[in-house]
This record gives C-alpha cells, structure tokens and sequence, in this order.
C-alpha cells in the first residue's frame, strides 16, 4: 500500500519568495555555485611524509591558483594532521568530469596504499562569491533548517568509520551543538553567524555548518555565499564523493524552492528531542582517541537514522529529477550501506567504488544505425513531415533500416527526451 509522506511544516515569513523569484534564483544558482573540496587521508604504513608528499604532488600537479584548474582541479597538496589534504578547487558540478577528476586523483593514490583514519575528514565547500546579486537571507535560512532536520540521516549517511562502536570520527572538529540550538526562527543568519564567532562552546570553523565566510550587505542578504559542510568523515570512493558533492547542490536549490512557503520547520518538539539523541549518540567525543562512540547504536536505533536519510531523499526528490544524474542512485544504495557499514563488513575502498558504480547503469554504446538516427534529429535534416508516421519512414529509408528499428532506438534515447514536434514537423531533443 502506497505511503503518504507527512506534509511539511512552514513558518509564514515576509520575505518568502515568489514563484517567479524561487524560479531565477534557482537558475542563478544551479549555473553559478561551485563545490569544491578539503579530502584527507593518512600515509601509507610506514612511510614517511617528506617521502611520500612530493609525489603525490607530482601525480596531481596542483595550480597554486584558484582561477586555474590545472590538470586535476587541484589547488595544493598540504600537511594534516591526520596525513596529507588535497584542495579540490570549486567548479560547477557534474556528474561525468567530478567522477573523472576523482578517480584520476584518488586511485593511483590507493595503489600506493593510503588509508583512511578515525581523525580524516572530507570538507564540501559550496561557492557563490562575486555574484551579481545579493542572495535572499531566506534563502540561507532554509538550507540551515533544512540540514537541522536531517542532520541525523546526513551524518549517518556520510559515516565512514570501520567499527560499530566507531561509525564516524568526534565531534570534535564537526561540532552540531551550536548548529542544532541556532534557529533561523528566533534569529536572522547574520545573528546565528555573529554568535556562532563568539561561542565559547565551539570554535567558529569547526561547527557542522559552517557560516564563517559568508558576508552579508546592508539589509541582510547574503553578498558573498560561500558555505561549508565539515561533517562527511573521510572517503576514498570517487564515485561516493562525487553522489555527495550532488546532495549538498540539491540541498540548496531545495532551499530555493521552498522559500516560496516560508521557513522550514526543522522539527517538531518530540521529534525534534529524539534527532538531538540520535545525534549525540552517532556524534560525540566520548569514544577512543578521534573516534565518536557509537556502542549505544542498535540495529533498531541504526533503521532511525536510515529512515531520516530516506525522508531527506524523498524531500530532494523534485531536484534530482532536474539534475538528471546517477546521484540519486548512489545516495540510496549509501542510504542502505554507507560507507561505514561496508567498511565495518569488511569492503576495502576498490570495492566499495566498484560496488557501488555497478549500480550506474551506463549509456548503451551506440552504432552507426544510432548515429545516422541522432544526426537527422540533432541537426534537423527531414522537417515539414505531415506527421509522425511520415517521419518515421523518411528516417528509416535515410538510415537504411526498417521503420520498427527507428522506433526501438528512438525509445532508448528517453534521457534526450525526443518529442514530435507538429509546428516543425520532426522529432526534437528536449536535452
């Protein structure tokens, strides 16, 4: 039997946007934000760092130069404390040319033999700065919200620890404390980000959300949008990495299109309780040396934060279908099994990327039947047929087969979206 989800709640606000303002900002956004990463590992055993780093920065030939991509979008190689950081520099996503980059940087690096240890983080940056435009502090504000009331299903979502006692790594440098007690309903963003500057609880730079580079104009919108997820403990799947890079964009244009009916309720107040347990629980600094201790974690418990990371998909769903990838489908399959699980069963990180891109069904190679089929509708050669039918068998003499295998090929082309086209008289591309 078929579910209804539970309606949203929204606070009425009188700056919420509207429909044609919900729709140029998500635009605006969507052409503009650029997502960039901070990706940590350790050496491999017994190697030292003075060894090691010199060829990893050979490998990635990084640009020093945050306008140049250079070969691997790399910016520099640096010392962490938990090994080495590679800085991802910020480019609009997508899908085929983020997995690219990530596997020509990534892998040749685990041949080598680099891990993943308890203190390795991975830091998403999402970048809007020098834009036209001020950002409606709206805008903003529901991401915040939006990220309250799935924070359980997102950190358990990007865990990646190897031991049920240990999914993630502390609270320490990813704290949700200030996060979950600021709401934009009793205060605007600048006011959450002034406080969060002068919180003795937690540093500035290390809350799960942080808002420390943002700068805001005059009235309160946003002028340089430039945001950070600190949360993802460290990854090594290219393809994971790149599925997250997706989440955090869909995030923000879900933002954008629920600012057309206020502000997000994050939660309300018995629920809200019980996700500020399940994050103490999966977040803390009460486990062995960089680890969170997880050991109050049940199976029972594990499906709550499985069903909150299910909830955040299904919430994103309207945006996935625009970005039209295999994000969502690897966001699933880590919703069941993140990294952490596979891990903790014993994946090591060549077969966790393989496993999961087996889930990506490539686009079938296309032959030259394919090719002559796409050319008449790409470049518009038979238009002013009378109808579809007519079209139909002009495209099947031009590309020597039979009209019922025009038909068949045109159906696999679903993810163009080829339409009739009666005022032309041809079949279209929608994409």
């Amino acid at each position: 039997m078929a579910t209804q989800a539970d309606e949203p709640v929204f606070f009425q606000r009188q700056d919420r946007l509207s429909l044609t303002e919900a729709r140029y900002f998500q635009d605006l956004l969507y052409r503009t934000i650029k997502i960039g990463t901070e990706l940590e590992f350790a050496l491999p055993k017994g190697v030292r760092r003075e060894d090691f780093q010199p060829g990893v920065e050979k490998l990635l030939c990084p640009s020093k130069n945050m306008n140049r991509l250079g070969r691997l979008g790399v910016y520099d190689v640096i010392k962490e404390h938990c090994g080495v950081e590679i800085q991802i520099i910020g480019r609009h996503p997508h899908w085929e040319a983020l997995c690219k980059q990530y596997r020509l940087a990534v892998m040749p690096l685990l041949e080598q033999g680099i891990r993943m240890r308890p203190t390795c983080g991975l830091h998403y940056h999402l970048l809007g700065i020098g834009l036209a435009e001020a950002v409606p502090e709206i805008i903003l504000a529901n991401l915040w919200n939006m990220a309250r009331k799935f924070a359980p299903g997102l950190k358990y979502i990007t865990s990646g620890g190897d031991s049920m006692q240990a999914l993630c790594r502390r609270r320490q440098h990813n704290a949700h404390w200030e996060f979950m007690r600021q709401s934009p309903l009793s205060r605007n963003m600048r006011q959450i980000q002034d406080h969060l500057k002068n919180s003795m609880a937690v540093p500035e730079h290390q809350n799960f959300f942080n808002l420390e580079h943002v700068r805001f104009d005059d009235v309160g919108g946003i002028r340089n949008f430039h945001i950070e997820f600190r949360f993802a403990d460290g990854d090594l799947a290219p393809v994971s990495i790149t599925a997250k890079t997706f989440l955090f964009l869909a995030m923000l244009l879900k933002a954008v299109e629920i600012s057309k009916f206020g502000l997000l309720h994050a939660g309300k107040i018995q629920e809200w309780n019980r996700k500020k347990e399940l994050m103490n629980m999966i977040s803390n600094n009460e486990g062995k040396l960089a680890t969170s201790d997880t050991s109050d974690i049940t199976p029972a418990i594990l499906d709550e934060y499985r069903n909150n990371a299910s909830e955040m998909l299904s919430f994103l769903k309207s945006i996935f279908i625009i970005l039209d990838n295999p994000a969502e489908i690897i966001l699933q399959e880590l919703c069941q099994y993140p990294i952490s699980l596979r891990r903790i069963r014993g994946d090591g990180w060549t077969k966790i990327e393989e496993d999961l891109y087996q889930q990506v069904l490539p686009l079938s190679s296309y032959d030259e039947v394919d090719q002559k089929i796409i050319k008449v509708i790409e470049l518009g050669l038979m238009q002013e047929a009378s109808d579809m039918e007519e079209w139909f068998k002009r495209a099947a003499i031009r590309a020597g087969v039979p009209v019922k295998i025009v038909r068949e090929r045109i159906k696999g082309y679903n993810f163009r979206e080829p339409v009739w086209n009666a005022k032309l008289g041809r079949m279209v591309f929608l994409k």
